[in-house]
């Protein structure tokens, strides 16, 4: 019996490693947003007295999209279901990372078991869940696999009801975590701005999050078990009100990417010659410091921009020789209630493209930041 555990774990372990290999993502032209409406065709997703939950996912997606369409020409909006049809969670995923996309929105409404009183919203990220509460949503999610076709073969032995199934989340690296969690906290702001039950930010091990190559959120709107909740949702008010906070959120979120791009852009831009004679000459002679496993050189902080690679992000601190580290003598910061790895440091921006460009071949998305005096700088803090 016990041998047989073991081989279950190893082969649930293979099988969410291959999910977690990043799809590999090419140059856009625009910003790329699939919209997820949960549940759909034979699968209702949670039902109350009224209305069904797929209904509710469906008519605050095609509205968010609208919303972003409407104000963001430049963002190219995909959806995984326009229709009431029934799409496998794998596919929904797959849909995602065909279209490289860059934020992927999946949108469902709760229910409780027990307590019809219960109300509010939340939004998960990927990781392994610290409540039991939490547990149950993702269970519930995942469960729709079961109405796949050979679902068993497909998700190597994954039990969505088996607790047991769900410890190998603990164990997996989430490369997208810090913008994950950004997102998801501005969905919750928007929510509370919106005289929304506020739930906070969760975290559990959904399937089709980890499926998916990029920033990634679950959205639970309400919980359609409350009478109350599910007549505000079932609304066309209440949709529009629920959609237009996640646009809201959507176009800081969209904000804060386009400056970090057009920082890139700048940055990595040939310096003028003007530029180049504002530099000091410490500064146009100084090496890269590759020695991440010591203390800056106190000549770093003397108020000037050191640069570094961020290589990962985790929501608790790694131990000393972590395989998340793959080997790296890395630093770390905290920041946001994460703790963020970086790589590498020097006050010569070429030097740090090098010691990323290293990084990336372990880390595909390490990218560098700005500190001054030990603490991380905005994209348009000076």
């Amino acid at each position: 019996m016990k041998r047989k555990i073991y081989i279950s774990t190893v082969g649930l372990l293979a099988f969410l490693l291959a999910w977690a290999v990043p799809v590999l993502r090419g140059k856009q032209q625009s910003f790329t947003v699939v919209i997820d409406a949960g549940h759909g065709g034979r699968d209702p997703g949670s039902v109350g007295s009224a209305t069904k939950e797929k209904t509710v996912n469906l008519a605050v997606a095609l509205k968010l999209g609208k919303l972003i369409s409407g104000s963001h020409k430049d963002v190219n909006v995909i959806y995984t279901r326009k229709t009431d049809r029934f799409v496998e969670l794998i596919e929904r995923a797959n849909i995602a990372n065909r279209h490289n996309a860059d934020l992927f929105i999946s949108i469902h409404a709760n229910s409780a078991k027990k307590a019809s009183n219960v109300k509010g919203a939340e939004t998960y990220t990927l990781g392994l869940a610290k409540t039991q509460e939490n547990l149950e949503v993702a269970m519930l999610e995942n469960s729709v696999i079961m109405m796949e076709d050979n679902y068993e073969q497909r998700y190597e032995g994954f039990d969505p009801n088996s607790s047991e199934s769900y410890i190998i989340f603990e164990y997996l690296q989430n490369t997208y975590l810090e913008q994950s969690i950004s997102f998801a906290s501005e969905i919750q702001k928007a929510f509370a701005s919106a005289k929304r039950t506020n739930r906070g930010v969760r975290q559990a091990g959904f399937l089709v999050l980890k499926a998916t190559s990029m920033p990634s959120v679950l959205i639970e709107l309400g919980f359609i078990s409350n009478k109350d909740e599910e007549k505000y949702m079932h609304s066309e008010a209440g949709q529009n009100q629920l959609a237009k906070s996640i646009y809201t959120a959507f176009a800081k979120y969209k904000n804060d990417f386009d400056r970090r791009q057009s920082y890139s852009d700048t940055s990595n831009a040939p310096k003028t010659r003007n530029e180049s004679a504002n530099l000091t000459r410490n500064e146009q002679k100084q090496s890269p410091v590759d020695t991440t496993d010591k203390e800056p050189p106190a000549s770093a902080s003397n108020g000037r921009i050191i640069y570094k690679v961020q290589i990962l992000s985790s929501d608790k601190k790694l131990p000393a020789g972590s395989p998340k580290l793959k080997g790296y003598k890395a630093d770390y910061y905290e920041e946001n209630g994460l703790y963020k790895y970086t790589y590498g440091e020097s006050t010569d921006f070429n030097a740090i493209q090098k010691i990323q460009k290293k990084a990336s071949k372990d880390f595909k998305d390490a990218f560098i930041i700005r500190t001054r005096n030990g603490k991380r700088l905005k994209t348009n803090e000076k």
